[in-house]
């Protein structure tokens, strides 16, 4: 907890130091993202389904979507430029997406326009809400529990508070949906929410983690009825009770994770250069998986049948029901976050925009 009140007065005073240089630029909250045709060109970060389209998201408020699997691409309509870091689509018409500043954008038209549902001011608001709210229900018997408790959650609130004074800084970096009225949002310092009634409210759940040192959260999935968070510093955790109650699980290194991906009894958990592992008890023991590469994986595709996991310098890993994961030469030296499958091959987002290969490999 002192770790982080520390790191938060660094922050402070770092804000104020670029403060006269950066009072004047544009609210990246209050912007609309510019149609241009440069913004098929940007660093796009994640990639969905919407029904039978592709939907992408990216630098600068970008949102890309395509109807012929990925050949064409359309830019959405979008009321931010700010980074964009991940998407999640419930149905053939509902997304979300989440972004840096704590931006939370839904659709209800498969993607081609998005209005804002949440932002950072908001989250910091909730943070402070939910603080305030344990702080008032502590009792002798909680006390008796943890002696110390009292004191964390006032600290936590006083770090809560100095955080609405900065204003809206903490990426929101992963939006999942365990059903349609059921979703999780994860971020930088510990910041996790959910909601119960598909985004209408949303609850403050970080405290209730076993993340101490409010390490960043990047990835959620469900594997067999259970679901899994991982974060950086080796970070895993788990809930089987379907979020009410949450525990750590053992990590094989202490680097980050970047990505989890559930592949029929397989889990596996993408990291730092080189870093893939996978897991056949729900995440209690893993196992290296043997990888000819040094780079980091940022993101994975599985439908049951096909898997592919994709990375920085190029790197694109398949396999199918009957084969292990075995690289893709591509050609390039591109990075890649995202991957998903088309009738035709692998449609891939990351530096640069879209890119495109048959199944084999081959630039399509």
């Amino acid at each position: 907890m002192l770790k982080m009140r520390v790191l938060r007065l660094i922050l402070v005073v770092l804000a104020i130091l670029v403060m006269p240089v950066s009072a004047g630029l544009p609210d990246r909250l209050t912007q609309t993202a510019p149609q241009t045709a440069a913004a098929h060109a940007v660093m796009l970060t994640d990639l969905a389904r919407a029904g039978e389209r592709l939907v992408a998201v990216g630098d600068f408020g970008v949102v890309l979507y395509s109807d012929d699997h990925g050949q064409v691409w359309q830019q959405a309509q979008v009321p931010v430029t700010t980074l964009l870091t991940s998407i999640h689509f419930t149905s053939d018409n509902q997304g979300w997406i989440t972004g840096h500043d704590g931006v939370l954008l839904s659709s209800d038209d498969a993607g081609m326009t998005w209005v804002v549902r949440l932002d950072g001011d908001r989250i910091n608001q909730l943070r402070v809400e939910s603080l305030e709210a344990a702080l008032g229900a502590l009792t002798d018997e909680l006390l008796e529990d943890d002696p110390y408790l009292e004191e964390d959650l006032a600290f936590a609130l006083e770090d809560a508070e100095l955080a609405q004074e900065e204003g809206p800084v903490n990426p929101l970096l992963s939006v999942w949906f365990r059903n349609p009225d059921e979703g999780y949002l994860l971020g930088a310092y510990g910041l996790a929410l959910r909601t119960r009634n598909a985004g209408e409210s949303w609850e403050f759940i970080s405290e209730e983690l076993p993340n101490p040192d409010q390490l960043h959260l990047n990835a959620i999935t469900q594997h067999e009825g259970s679901l899994i968070i991982a974060g950086e510093a080796g970070l895993l955790m788990r809930s089987d009770d379907q979020g009410d109650s949450w525990y750590e699980l053992p990590s094989p290194y202490s680097g980050s994770f970047f990505d989890l991906l559930a592949h029929d009894r397989s889990l596996y958990a993408l990291g730092l250069r080189g870093h893939l592992f996978e897991s056949l008890d729900g995440g209690f023991e893993w196992q290296a998986v043997p990888v000819d590469t040094t780079v980091s994986f940022m993101g994975g595709y599985s439908d049951g049948r096909l898997l592919a996991i994709t990375g920085l310098g190029g790197t694109l890993l398949t396999a199918s029901q009957e084969n292990s994961l075995q690289p893709l030469d591509l050609g390039v030296r591109r990075h890649f976050n995202a991957v998903i499958a088309t009738p035709e091959g692998w449609v891939l987002a990351g530096e640069q925009g879209i890119f495109r290969v048959n199944f084999q490999g081959v630039a399509q």
